[in-house]
């Protein structure tokens, strides 16, 4: 059982769907039934196999790294697959650290801000290419999930963790999207961007990856430490820029980033000839397995989007204007993933994109015939608060909230949904970290 509080969210038939439409889609991300169905091993050839491409085990050593929410759950399972004894050492950094599956240590580390712990073990894995003598014939398994580009910190010389923080704070509030966060900690970073296969050089580097971004960009995915960066310091100072954080962000970022345009610092690589990267899991993969299982349920699905993105109280508002429109006639279950970016208020209250996107639902579906229930949340198990996925709401939500005296326009104004739902009850989806992290994923059930 996914969600644990799913006997208090089922106070109908259709939020029961709802949930386990949820859970099907999460459960098929799993980190160990994604690496299960893309990796295999053949001990007596000693090859290894990833998404049908081969690669030959018996000629030099093996060496795993890398960082995400899921990457812990995915060492385990690579080690269960090939066996902890081909494995020479390992370091992985995840959000929740756990049990070392064998040769290879798992790190807890910090996300969405990164910590000291963080880049204390990065610098460990570094440190292992001249401890073991990593080099030609040898291999390097990178580990790659969402949530890795604060799971994975090693700030250039002169900048400190603390800048980065700050940085990351300033950029996750303003607005900016993915590629645009990334952009800024590509350059300020020693292995993001390219540079972890840039520093194993010259063995080679395989990457296994989970993607927890829209469109599934694999040098936007934990910010690329595998995969040649198409942005430059140019690109990074124009983020800046463009949100008006050159006069907020640390003196060491900005004055770094600067020296980068004017050619002072090494620029990020655009090619990386010892890399192989292997997408092994994505929102898709969820979607269609919620569909699946809505069709086991009789209910007849539509995948609108694995793609979605914009300011999240926009978003809402233009679905329940498509469903009243009748865009989406003959189905019963509507299937939505991906990431909204909520632009925040000065002061906001305490939420997530997953839980103000179930609040806005609340106004936006008022003029939609019921019954429908809107369910979003984070396949992480993570809605910006560690202890809420996101949120359930149906036709009788916005009745109930004014019967109990709350006015919800202000908790949505204020970005307050967390406060708005625990008064209101029966509506956070709670499971506790999943292991896993494709972004969002959305299910409107109606009629």
């Amino acid at each position: 059982m996914i969600i644990k509080n799913r006997e208090e969210l089922i106070t109908s038939g259709q939020r029961a769907r709802a949930i386990e439409l949820i859970e099907a889609g999460i459960s098929r991300v799993l980190p160990s039934n994604l690496m299960r169905s893309a990796v295999q091993y053949n001990r007596r050839r000693k090859r290894l196999s990833i998404n049908g491409q081969r690669y030959e085990l018996s000629k030099g050593r093996v060496f795993v790294v890398g960082g995400g929410k899921g990457s812990g759950s995915m060492a385990a399972e690579l080690e269960k697959i090939i066996g902890p004894d081909l494995i020479t050492a390992g370091i992985i950094n995840s959000k929740s650290g756990g049990d070392d599956p064998g040769r290879i240590r798992v790190v807890r580390a910090g996300h969405p801000v990164p910590d000291e712990a963080g880049v204390k073990s990065v610098r460990e894995m570094l440190s292992m290419k001249a401890r073991y003598g990593i080099g030609k014939g040898d291999l390097v398994i990178s580990l790659i999930s969402g949530g890795g580009s604060s799971l994975l910190p090693c700030p250039v010389n002169g900048v400190t963790l603390e800048d980065k923080q700050a940085v990351t704070q300033l950029l996750l509030r303003c607005g900016a999207d993915i590629r645009e966060i990334n952009a800024v900690r590509k350059h300020v970073s020693l292995i993001k961007g390219g540079g972890l296969a840039r520093f194993f050089s010259p063995a080679s580097v395989i990457s296994l990856i989970i993607s927890d971004v829209v469109g599934d960009d694999l040098d936007v995915i934990a910010s690329g430490p595998a995969v040649p960066d198409p942005s430059t310091y140019q690109d990074a100072f124009r983020v800046l820029e463009k949100y008006g954080l050159l006069d907020k962000a640390p003196q060491s970022i900005i004055d770094f980033i600067r020296r980068g345009g004017e050619g002072l610092e090494a620029e990020t690589p655009k090619k990386l000839r010892n890399c192989k990267n292997h997408l092994i899991g994505n929102n898709r993969m969820a979607l269609e397995a919620m569909a699946e299982k809505a069709s086991d349920l009789g209910i007849k699905p539509c995948i609108i989007t694995s793609e979605m993105s914009g300011d999240t109280g926009e978003y809402a508002y233009g679905m329940a204007d498509r469903i009243e429109e009748g865009h989406y006639k003959g189905f019963g279950a509507l299937l939505i993933g991906g990431e909204t970016t909520p632009t925040l208020p000065e002061h906001a209250g305490k939420g997530g994109r997953n839980q103000h996107y179930a609040a806005v639902s609340m106004l936006a579906m008022r003029r939609n015939a019921p019954p429908w229930v809107v369910a979003s949340a984070g396949t992480d198990g993570s809605d910006y608060l560690a202890d809420v996925a996101g949120a359930i709401v149906d036709d009788r939500s916005l009745a109930c909230a004014e019967t109990a005296g709350l006015d919800v326009k202000d908790y949505i104004d204020r970005f307050d949904s967390n406060t708005l739902f625990k008064r209101m009850g029966k509506s956070l989806i709670i499971t506790g970290p999943t292991g896993t992290n494709v972004s969002d994923v959305l299910v409107y059930l109606i009629g």
